[in-house]
C-alpha cells in the first residue's frame, strides 16, 4: 500500500501512531499486501495483453488519452510490483528489517532499502494521479476542441517533473538533516505528509469538476452534431458520464480510507498518551483502515483496467503482434426513417439529403465524432455500436464521382 507512513518507518526516533500501525501484526498485513497487489498485477497484466477472437479495431489516429489511460495502468503494476517486493523482503528477511529501528548503526543497507522502496511506491502512486489528472484535463480540452496528441508531452513534462519534485521535496525535508533525526518534530513530517497528498487531494477535488464540465460539453457537441438532442444523444451523454463517475467510484473506494486512517493517526499523535483506553476505539480504527488500506491501495490497478477496458477475457493472443489499445466505440443508431446514420469512435461523414451541404456537415460531423471517440476510447466496457449500411457508402461513392 501507499502511505507516508511507510517513510516515517524508517526513522529510528519515529512516532507512536506510526508505531502502533507498522507494529501491529506485520506479517499479517504484509501477506495481505502480497495477495492483494499480486493478484491485481496479474489480473491487470491480464487484461491489457491481447486476446483471441478479438477483431482489432484501428483507429483513425492516436490521441493523448490512449496514452494516459495506459500510463495509468503501467504506473499502477510498477507500483504494485514495489509493494510485493517490500512486503516480501519485509517477511521473509526479519532481522534485516530489525536494523532500521537501530540508531547509529553502522548497515545502511536497512535504511536504504526502507528509504528507497517507500520512495518507489510513493513515486509511482503519485504519478498515477498526476496522470488520472491530465486525463481529466485532456478530455475537457477534447471537447472544447483544444487538445492534440501534441500534448502528451506536456502532460509527461507536468506528470513526472511534478511527482519527482514534491516527492524528493517530501522525502529531503523529513530526513534532514539525517535518517537518525527523522521525525524529530513537526517541522519534519508535515511538509512531507502535504507533498504526498497533495496529487491525491487534487484528483479529489479538481477531477469531479473537470468531468462535469466534460459531460455539459459533450452535450452541447450532440445538440450542434445535428441540431436535435434525440433520446440516442442522451443516451450517448449518459455513458460518458457513467464511465467518468466509475473512474472517480474506483478512486475513492481505494484511497478514502488512507484519508480516513491518516486524520485518525494525527489525532492520536497529538494525545498525550495513545494507549490509553478511551483512545482504544480510535486506535482499533486507525488499524482497521490500515489493513483496509493494504486490500484496496493495490487493487487500484486492477479496478481501473475494468473502468477503462471493461472485462476482456480470459483467452491470450501469444502470437507476437503489435498491441493497439482497443477503441470504444460509442454510437447513436439510425432513426426509424434512416434520415441520418452516425458512428461514434470511427470518422464517418453525416451523409445528409440535402447534397448541397453534404461537404460542410461532414466535416464538422467527422470533428464532433473524433472528440467524442477520444472521450471513451480504450474502453469495451459499455459500447453501442451500429452498422453502416453498405447503401450508405455506394452513394458516398456515388456523390464523389459525380463531383
Amino acid at each position: 500500500m501507499a502511505s507516508p507512513r511507510l517513510e516515517t518507518y524508517c526513522c529510528p526516533n519515529r512516532d507512536a501512531a506510526t508505531q502502533l500501525v507498522l507494529t501491529f501484526q506485520p506479517e499479517v498485513f504484509c501477506g495481505v499486501c502480497i495477495g492483494s497487489a499480486s493478484v491485481s498485477l496479474l489480473l491487470s497484466i491480464l487484461q491489457l495483453l491481447p486476446k483471441q477472437g478479438q477483431s482489432p479495431r484501428k483507429m483513425p489516429k492516436a490521441s493523448s488519452s490512449t496514452t494516459i489511460l495506459l500510463l495509468i495502468s503501467v504506473c499502477d503494476i510498477l507500483g504494485g510490483l514495489g509493494i510485493i517486493f517490500r512486503a516480501t523482503v519485509w517477511i521473509g528477511f526479519p532481522d534485516f528489517i530489525a536494523n532500521i529501528s537501530v540508531v547509529n548503526g553502522t548497515d545502511v543497507r536497512p535504511s536504504a532499502f526502507c528509504v528507497g522502496s517507500a520512495m518507489w511506491i510513493q513515486l509511482l502512486y503519485s504519478a498515477g494521479f498526476w496522470w488520472l489528472f491530465c486525463y481529466a484535463v485532456d478530455s475537457y480540452l477534447v471537447v472544447r476542441r483544444s487538445a492534440g496528441l501534441s500534448t502528451i508531452v506536456l502532460y509527461h513534462m507536468m506528470t513526472w517533473g511534478l511527482a519527482i519534485l514534491l516527492c524528493v521535496e517530501g522525502i529531503a525535508m523529513l530526513y534532514y538533516p539525517s535518517i537518525a533525526s527523522c521525525e524529530n518534530g513537526l517541522q519534519h513530517a508535515i511538509p512531507h505528509y502535504i507533498t504526498t497528498y497533495a496529487p491525491l487531494l487534487l484528483v479529489l477535488v479538481a477531477n469531479p469538476i473537470l468531468f462535469r464540465r466534460t459531460v455539459t460539453g459533450v452535450a452541447s457537441l450532440l445538440k450542434g452534431r445535428q441540431g436535435i438532442y434525440t433520446e440516442n444523444e442522451r443516451r450517448l451523454g449518459t455513458e460518458i458520464q457513467i464511465r467518468f463517475f466509475k473512474i472517480m467510484l474506483v478512486f475513492i473506494i481505494c484511497w478514502l480510507p488512507n484519508i480516513i486512517n491518516e486524520s485518525l493517526l494525527f489525532y492520536l499523535e497529538m494525545q498525550p498518551d495513545i494507549n490509553g483506553s478511551p483512545l482504544k476505539n480510535v486506535r482499533n480504527a486507525a488499524l482497521i483502515t490500515w489493513i483496509i488500506m493494504g486490500v484496496l491501495n493495490p487493487m487500484q490497478g486492477f479496478l481501473f483496467t475494468l473502468t477503462f477496458y471493461g472485462w476482456t477475457g480470459w483467452k491470450l493472443n501469444l502470437k507476437w503482434q503489435k498491441r493497439e489499445i482497443p477503441w470504444e466505440s460509442m454510437s447513436t443508431s439510425a432513426v426509424a426513417d434512416n434520415s441520418y446514420p452516425s458512428a461514434i469512435g470511427s470518422s464517418v461523414n453525416y451523409q445528409s439529403n440535402i447534397h448541397d451541404s453534404k461537404k460542410t456537415t461532414a466535416a464538422s460531423s467527422q470533428q464532433t465524432d473524433e472528440a467524442l471517440s477520444m472521450l471513451s476510447e480504450g474502453s469495451d466496457a459499455s459500447t453501442i455500436e451500429i452498422q453502416i449500411p453498405s447503401e450508405l457508402h455506394d452513394l458516398e461513392d456515388n456523390d464523389a464521382d459525380a463531383e
